[in-house]
């Protein structure tokens, strides 16, 4: 058990039988009445975000969960299959509880979150920002540039996102994989 004003980024809880990771959290001290924590936590296995307020007294059960690096290898029917980086022991992951899994391609390495209790794997997460090649890109019409104008390509794991209209097939760029939004060009 833990208390509300423990509550920080990560921390793993778990509240009506099910597992929340803490997303945000704000310490708040009003001017009237007890200090309390204003929460935002997302659900493990469906990906609901909810928002909660605690009395910084309150008590949580904790879960505690454990983050390795695994590399991703292959899919088959099992779902998405990833090694151990320490052990090499190989494990099936199901497609959904890979967040950002549609800019992830083989060899990628991924942080996976288990829980330490029964070592059930609670979800795998991509990098924050990952290089993918363009693969089809219609080609930009030259003096369009004068405003932030973007159009669709399709990326080497199969994902579409909106483009500059400079980019083209062939091109390196930079993705985050929380939105699919385009970063940058990546110098090769």
């Amino acid at each position: 058990m833990i208390s509300a004003g423990d509550i920080k980024k990560g921390t793993c809880i778990r509240m009506d039988s099910q597992l929340w990771v803490c997303i945000d959290f704000q310490h708040v001290k009003p001017g009237k009445g007890n200090t309390v924590m204003r929460t935002k936590l997302k659900n493990v296995v469906d990906g609901r975000v909810l928002d909660r307020t605690f009395l910084v007294g309150f008590k949580l059960e904790d879960v505690r969960i454990e983050r390795r690096p695994y590399q991703y290898l292959y899919e088959d029917t099992s779902g998405k299959i990833f090694m151990n980086q320490e052990t090499y022991e190989q494990v099936p992951i199901a497609a959904d509880l890979v967040m950002g899994g549609e800019y992830m391609k083989e060899s990628d390495i991924v942080e996976v979150v288990t829980d330490t209790t029964d070592g059930t794997v609670l979800y795998a997460e991509m990098p924050v920002k990952t290089n993918l090649r363009v693969t089809h890109s219609e080609p930009g019409v030259k003096g369009d540039t004068a405003t932030n104008s973007t159009k669709p390509a399709e990326l080497e794991t199969g994902a579409k996102i909106r483009v500059p209209l400079f980019i083209n097939e062939g091109d390196l760029i930079q993705v985050d994989t929380r939105d699919g939004s385009y970063i940058n060009r990546v110098k090769e």
